[in-house]
């Protein structure tokens, strides 16, 4: 009875699942049982041959690149072609995703970096080239495993159970064999296939019936071979590494068996399992336990951990642009901490005791105040450096090296010294990050700010030094020595020979600081203090982009392109603008430039060029696929946010199979007395009375806010020049309202708003499309514009974010939304383009949303 509840659970859970759990627990049983002999390996390995463990870590980056090799000839079996350092860095990404993927040795073949994604190959052909990877490292398993057992049974009797795995994996690639011949020939497991899996036997089909070059399969092989070989070597390493005997026999059905786990292993990569096994063989070979373990874990070191380690580095590598942007400002603002906190605790006795005999006490003590200082200033700076700031870089680079400098002079703290040796080298490496100026004018105004309050405060403590009273600090001050005490308290000398006698005095005392840091700060700050760009508000600019647009305007959304919340920015060279709205350091520009195609890449670079002048940084939203073009010779990088749905007027019917739920829906409507009706501009304002009436339950009732940039807020003046398509009930009240916008585009319309009230009927929607296409047949426009749908539409994510944004889109229930309207408008597209945004690097990525957030909003 409880064997069958146990084999019921595990029916229920899943049998990878079970096993997973299973390896997991061997392996915590393992690494426990085994923590004290590992503790006792850490002295054998001091004693380790240092050659032989260097020769094992040159055999990985060998064995590493053998497998670059590897996918090289395997992409290349089926006429893609990759370079060696594109096949390595697959490698390494996809071998690190393997340990934490199920069934990782297959499962992470799916996966594939950007820099392979852009290429443009066909995602089928990736996939057999894959396929081959895959079965050529089975295949050649086999035909080393085959005499490496064999031979090891010759030697050693007790192993005859080996047969057993080579005898499953045989199975396994027959099996293989089978599948693919039955694909060619279209017989059972293809039947089978294609009944189970429909959606999948398409792509599956175009993967089996492609051909495979012959000659780069068996080079493949050979290349497979000779990885087969670099494992038997690093066991052979390891055991020569401590010393002990080596055996080829042991080091041949040790790969063998660990190679079997490690494929059989549905997670971890075999973790655990591979290790009590190999240990066990060794044992069996007559190597002691304290032996066997250690040189099961240093191959293990060898062929796990290390590409592993190189797997991290990969990825890390891919993202150094981000990591350099980032990681120099976290390090400053580390660096000034540790300053702060280095002068406020107490130095080494020792440490100090050996400085005096170099240095005099007053320039230690300078070297205290300095540090501190250069703390303070740190902070700020990182701020400052974080915005990307040209200036804060250099003042960041000075303050680093003060600090490795004052570091050791006042206490020799060469912990810290060394610490910011590191952040300058960080500071070096990514100067290239930091591009905003500021101009002379503003480090100008800040000093006169300084210099202003300098003389007031300095005039004023004069004065007050000067007549207060002698009860106050015990002094009859001079004209000398009101200067001189002056001077103390704003330089912030806290040992400035004063003695407060009364609470007056004291204030005082704390009131002159106060004044002197608030000068400093003033100062500090003038160095950092930009240009700031200042929004347009000129009838003359818009009235001229009024007249580009006209005259070159080719997308729907230059009609928002010219609302009144834009900027324009105006080329200098050629007849065009760029139409934008500033936010959090950022010109966010609405798709591409209003100008002639030759002249668009021009006006980004010279728009790309102003704002860099003006303190701010560029992103292009909602750019076309066609569009992208225009950006490529300047190197920006690109995210899909979505489609733009696109209706053939000229092809649209109401008759068919496809669109009977559109006619039930307006049969519907028309039987329960609603109606709709083509208003043209201009409206009356019993007109815009009513459709302001459907706007204003619509925000409220769905909780919804107006939003533009992209789109257009309700307006009524705006409006009452636009038509309108109504959808009244048999009382003539409007429950449904869409607005018609001007159409800037060669042979298509588009519409803003649709907007209608709780209580209207299903199906108002669609009777609001098909009308607009009756007005558009009217108008001899040929396509209507349905607007985008975010993040839907996405085929294969190019980059990490792209796949975050897909993930988003198919798991995260708040974005099921998008879902909705994207099923809505398929029932009408009749194609979809891809909209991107366009910005300058991963960094500008992190802050891109809230900019974006800030422009949408009135």
């Amino acid at each position: 009875m409880k064997i069958t509840k146990i084999s019921k659970i595990i029916k229920q859970v899943g049998w990878k699942e079970v096993l997973a759990v299973i390896i997991l627990l061997l392996a915590f049983v393992f690494f426990r049982s085994e923590r004290h002999e590992m503790a006792a390996i850490g002295p054998e390995l001091k004693n380790a041959d240092l050659w032989w463990i260097l020769s094992g870590v040159a055999l990985t980056f060998i064995y590493v690149a053998l497998q670059g090799l590897m996918y090289v000839t395997s992409f290349k079996s089926t006429g893609l072609d990759i370079k060696l350092p594109d096949a390595i860095g697959l490698f390494l990404k996809r071998n690190f995703l393997s340990i934490f993927l199920p069934a990782g040795g297959v499962s992470s073949l799916a996966y594939l970096p950007r820099n392979i994604r852009t290429k443009g190959y066909k995602s089928s052909k990736i996939h057999q080239a894959s396929a081959v990877y895959g079965f050529v490292g089975l295949l050649t398993v086999l035909m080393v495993g085959i005499p490496l057992i064999g031979y090891a049974i010759f030697i050693n009797k007790n192993f005859n159970d080996s047969w057993f795995g080579i005898s499953a994996l045989t199975a396994v690639l027959l099996l293989c064999y089978f599948i693919f011949i039955s694909f060619r020939k279209k017989n059972a497991a293809y039947q089978f296939f294609e009944k189970k899996f429909p959606s999948a036997i398409s792509s599956a089909e175009e993967i089996f019936n492609s051909e495979v070059d012959q000659k780069q399969f068996w080079y493949t092989v050979l290349v497979s071979i000779a990885i087969e070989c670099c494992g038997v070597l690093h066991l052979l390493i390891a055991m020569y590494a401590f010393g002990v005997p080596a055996s080829f026999a042991a080091a041949a059905i040790s790969y063998v068996v660990s190679i079997l786990l490690m494929i059989v292993s549905p997670f971890l990569r075999g973790l655990g399992a591979v290790e009590f096994s190999l240990t066990f063989i060794l044992a069996n070979f007559g190597y002691s336990h304290s032996d066997g373990l250690g040189v099961t874990l240093l191959y293990r070191f060898f062929e796990f951990w290390l590409p592993l380690v190189l797997g991290i580095v990969s990825y890390l590598w891919s993202g150094r642009k981000l990591f350099a942007r980032v990681l120099p400002v976290f390090m400053i603002f580390l660096l000034g901490i540790i300053n702060i906190l280095s002068v406020i605790t107490p130095a080494l006795a020792e440490r100090i005791h050996l400085l005096k005999n170099y240095l005099p006490l007053e320039a230690i003590h300078l070297s205290k105040i300095l540090t501190l200082i250069s703390g303070v200033l740190l902070l700020v700076t990182s701020a400052n450096l974080f915005r990307g700031s040209k200036r804060a870089w250099y003042f960041a680079l000075m303050l680093t090296i003060t600090s490795a400098v004052f570091n050791l002079t006042k206490a020799l703290d060469y912990e810290e010294a060394l610490f910011a040796v590191f952040t300058l080298a960080l500071l070096i490496y990514s100067r290239k990050e930091y591009i905003l100026k500021a101009k002379r004018i503003s480090i100008h105004r800040g000093f006169s700010s300084f210099l202003g309050i300098f003389t007031i405060i300095f005039i004023f403590d004069c004065v007050a030094f000067y007549f207060i009273s002698a009860k106050h600090f015990g002094i009859d001050f001079t004209k000398e020595q009101a200067v001189y005490y002056t001077l103390h308290t704003f330089l912030l000398f806290r040992d400035s020979g004063l003695t407060p006698n009364t609470h007056f005095a004291r204030d005082f005392q704390d009131l002159n600081y106060i004044l002197g840091i608030a000068s400093w700060l003033i100062l500090i700050f003038s160095f950092y203090r930009m240009n700031i760009h200042i929004e347009q508000d000129d009838d003359e600019n818009l009235s001229n982009a009024q007249n580009l647009v006209q005259e070159y305007g080719n997308s729907s959304l230059d009609y928002f392109k010219l609302t009144q919340e834009k900027q324009f920015y105006f080329s200098e060279d050629v007849q065009g603008f760029v139409s934008f709205r500033t936010a959090n350091g950022f010109a966010v520009v609405l798709e591409e430039p209003v100008c002639v195609e030759k002249d668009k890449t021009h006006l980004i670079r010279e728009f790309d060029d102003y704002c860099l002048a003006n303190n701010l940084k560029t992103c292009y939203y909602r750019v076309g696929e066609s569009g992208l073009i225009y950006f490529n010779p300047l190197r920006k990088q690109k995210l899909f946010i979505g489609q733009d749905a696109i209706l053939d007027a000229d092809k649209f019917t109401l008759t068919g199979k496809d669109r009977k739920s559109i006619r039930n829906s307006i049969n519907g409507l028309e039987k329960s007395g609603f109606s709709a009706e083509i208003l043209h501009a201009p409206h009356s304002e019993e007109i815009i009375e009513k459709i302001k009436k459907v706007s204003d339950l619509w925000l409220t009732e769905s909780d919804k806010k107006e939003i533009v940039f992209a789109e257009g807020m309700f307006d009524a003046e705006t409006v009452k020049l636009q038509d309108l398509i109504l959808i009244l009930d048999s009382e003539h009240n409007c429950v449904a309202f869409l607005n018609i916008i001007p159409h800037c585009a060669p042979d298509e319309c588009s519409y803003d708003m649709i907007r209608k009230t709780e209580d209207a009927p299903g199906g108002s929607t669609d009777l609001l499309i098909v009308k607009l296409v009756e007005y558009a047949k009217a108008k001899d426009l040929k396509y209507i514009n349905m607007g985008m749908t975010p993040m839907a539409g996405m085929q294969e994510p190019s980059n990490t974010a792209e796949d975050v944004l897909q993930f988003a889109y198919q798991r995260i229930g708040s974005f099921k939304s998008y879902q909705t309207l994207r099923n809505f408008k398929e029932k009408y597209a009749d194609t979809w383009e891809n909209k991107y945004l366009v910005y300058n690097s991963d960094f500008d990525l992190i802050q891109i949303p809230a900019s974006l957030n800030k422009v949408m909003k009135p």
